[in-house]
């Protein structure tokens, strides 16, 4: 096998980080759900980015590997881009967490007390049980929805970091 140069190094070992840290967080999530901690719709929604990005630096690390070098810094641009864009989700919903703005109407807001029975009928089929903003649990002081900000960033960072080595000559 052909030793890595080290840029070649940096990106594979960028993937192979972000691929065990989105694999970790993702199988945290599930861990946390099986235990009990119903996600909301928010959560669910904020798995997204681990769904495609884990498969996606698993292709990378292969890439940088043994495949092309002109596929390398855009594979790890890419993922940089998909955890980037779960930090910002993530970081919205701590907000919504934390009431420094209002989250989707769907699962966030007051319970408005029914009038009749009827209502209260309605009421029930189209609530939510899991709201977006009450927080199920808090671990060093932030919420699920922030350490997922915290992890995302560090991965986008670590895949931009491997990324801008693979353009390395």
């Amino acid at each position: 096998m052909k030793s890595l140069s080290s840029p070649d190094r940096l990106s594979l070992q960028a993937a192979i980080a972000a691929f065990i840290l989105a694999s970790a967080t993702i199988a945290g999530a599930w861990l946390f759900q099986f235990a009990g901690y119903a996600p909301c719709e928010l959560c669910l929604k904020e798995r997204w980015p681990y769904y495609i990005g884990a498969p996606l630096a698993a292709i990378a690390i292969l890439v940088c590997a043994r495949g092309p070098v002109r596929l390398r810094a855009p594979l790890l641009a890419l993922l940089s881009l998909v955890f980037f864009a779960s930090f910002v989700f993530g970081a919205y919903h701590a907000g919504v967490e934390w009431r420094f703005w209002a989250g989707p109407t769907d699962c966030t807001g007051h319970v408005v007390a029914a009038r009749t029975m009827g209502d209260f009928m309605r009421q029930l089929q189209t609530s939510k049980v899991v709201r977006c903003d009450a927080v199920a649990i808090r671990i060093l002081g932030l919420s699920l929805a922030g350490w997922n900000a915290v992890v995302s960033l560090v991965v986008a960072l670590i895949a931009w970091r491997g990324a801008l080595a693979a353009r390395r000559p």
